[in-house]
């Protein structure tokens, strides 16, 4: 399966935190944040092929990404995720089921990845996304930006989503897939979430 990394945004809420700059290229650890998203689809066993998706937004960070020789750089208008991302994979030339994870999400790791293509293997369904609780988030301290009720339970989304290539102009039917994991939870939108990230990585060395 290839992946597309979504790596466009313009990361407002970490300017409200005194942030200049893209968040993409924000340094955890001394790596910008996009490389812990890379290098976790470089060593999945599920991952083919990587393209990045970037917008006119974030020009540090496609200069980066070009000098790289291990991911594929799509450029796209600056449409918002939803936009960005159909130009990306129809840019890709992707007509198969494909992984779209955000750019911001440093602790999940290949094996998490790998469960997920999983999952989606054994469902029916055209797309997959993955959710958590809320009382994970809740607890973590997040501020998510979206919540919906399955079944009486409320669940947050986690930006990792499973989609297929053929279908991307398409309402597509999609299995909720809910983990409770702090990995998928922590994604980097303000500097206290890279603060909390920064102390969760030790944990993975």
């Amino acid at each position: 399966m290839h992946a597309v990394v979504m790596a466009g945004g313009v990361g407002s809420r970490f300017f409200t935190d005194g942030w200049s700059g893209e968040k993409p290229m924000v340094k955890l650890r001394g790596m910008p944040l996009i490389d812990y998203m890379i290098d976790t689809l470089k060593r999945s066993a599920s991952i083919e092929r990587i393209f990045v998706v970037t917008s006119p937004s974030v020009p540090e960070t496609r200069e980066y990404l070009a000098a790289r020789d291990d991911v594929e750089v799509l450029q796209a208008p600056g449409l918002g995720y939803v936009g960005d991302m159909v130009h990306g994979i129809k840019a890709a030339g992707i007509r198969e089921p494909v992984l779209v994870v955000m750019s911001d999400l440093p602790l999940v790791t290949p094996e998490m990845i790998d469960k997920v293509v999983s999952t989606y293997n054994q469902r029916e369904e055209p797309a997959l996304s993955v959710h958590t609780p809320l009382h994970v988030c809740t607890k973590l301290g997040q501020r998510p930006t979206a919540v919906f009720n399955r079944d009486g339970e409320l669940i947050v989304p986690c930006g990792i989503n499973i989609l297929d290539g053929s279908l991307i102009d398409e309402e597509q039917p999609d299995f909720n897939l809910v983990l409770p994991d702090i990995e998928v939870v922590l994604n980097v939108n303000t500097v206290q979430d890279l603060k909390r990230c920064e102390q969760m990585l030790p944990d993975r060395e």
